[in-house]
């Protein structure tokens, strides 16, 4: 088992956001991910899970995983889980996930634990 955690200030998300918007949005969120994130908040919850499950899948966001590769949604009592596209899939062999996304006090945190 491992375990991958992230934490961002919320108020850097929204100066990009505010910055770039949509475009800041599209680089590392899909189509359903923008529609499901649409509070800073939450698209910084959505920033730090990526990032919590890149570090516990131990390669980070580059070559091997992308943004694009994770798709975060939430279950019908707005619970966060997380699919990797088949490709990374193939690559990191998930069995089983937990996800965990809570902001607080100006900060977005995520704590994952992947079972391969």
């Amino acid at each position: 088992m491992q375990i991958g955690t992230d934490i961002i200030v919320i108020e850097r998300i929204e100066k990009l956001v505010k910055r770039y918007g949509i475009k800041f949005k599209q680089r590392f969120l899909s189509p359903k991910e923008i529609a499901v994130a649409r509070r800073v908040e939450s698209i910084a919850g959505f920033w730090a899970a990526k990032e919590a499950i890149s570090k516990a899948l131990g390669c980070g966001i580059g070559a091997q995983l992308s943004f694009h590769d994770i798709i975060i949604a939430k279950d019908h009592r707005g619970r966060p889980y997380f699919k990797l596209t088949k490709e990374a899939q193939k690559v990191h062999k998930i069995k089983n996930s937990s996800l965990s996304i809570s902001h607080d006090g100006g900060f977005a945190i995520a704590v994952v634990v992947i079972e391969q």
